[in-house]
């Protein structure tokens, strides 16, 4: 017998590589999360330009390196919660096409959840804050114009498709459509911030309503 296939092996277990690599990309992504998280919460309680990274990074229980090693700056973050937030809101969408019928019954959910969206006040204080500062700063106000365009365009997308479902055709660019709806809600909601009696929740759901109706042709709910 040949003695080397009869010896015992001594050699230490080595994990398979990808199974090492799976994990550490888990950990990547966890760490991600809680820095994201983290974020949120600082930037909604401190605003975006007075929020300090050692802060975030100190919420989510890491180091300031930790948070250089995910994100290049205050912006970056930023605009990954951007990103998220806004693929949440697409899912949501996506979600009550899903769950509707027939086109009448979809495009009446779709109105409903526009006329609500800007009961996310978080969201909509962070957005006009950040806008506000990357309008002084050339490099952030590049980089959010090339970001805005891109999501506009996943936006419009959505909206010539919703169109199509419901058999309707847009009076305008699905790009002007989706951008209209948001900056209707936008200055909606920051008139509503400055003086609620001059425009209170259900005068903006039914202003909304009505922008919705005008864009897609729908008819308000009774």
């Amino acid at each position: 017998m040949n003695p080397a296939l009869s010896r015992p092996s001594h050699a230490p277990f080595r994990r398979p590589p990808k199974a090492a690599a799976s994990r550490q990309q888990a950990r990547r992504d966890a760490t991600r999360r809680k820095l994201l998280l983290a974020a949120e919460k600082i930037f909604a309680r401190d605003g975006f330009e007075a929020a300090r990274l050692e802060d975030i990074a100190a919420l989510a229980g890491y180091t300031r390196g930790a948070f250089y090693a995910n994100f290049q700056s205050k912006e970056d973050i930023f605009f990954a919660l951007l990103e998220r937030w806004m693929a949440q809101r697409i899912s949501e969408v996506e979600s009550l096409l899903a769950q509707r019928e027939s086109p009448a019954k979809r495009l009446l959910s779709l109105r409903q959840h526009y006329a609500q969206i800007t009961k996310d006040r978080r969201l909509g204080l962070l957005a006009l804050e950040f806008k506000l500062f990357a309008i002084r700063h050339a490099e952030a106000h590049a980089r959010l114009r090339a970001r805005q365009r891109r999501l506009r365009v996943s936006g419009a997308d959505l909206l010539r498709r919703i169109a199509r479902i419901a058999g309707r055709t847009l009076p305008i660019s699905s790009t002007a459509a989706a951008t209209g709806l948001g900056a209707l809600s936008n200055a909606l909601f920051l008139e509503h911030l400055v003086d609620p009696t001059m425009a209170t929740d259900h005068d903006i759901r039914h202003l909304l309503g009505i922008f919705f109706d005008a864009v897609l042709g729908t008819k308000p709910a009774r």
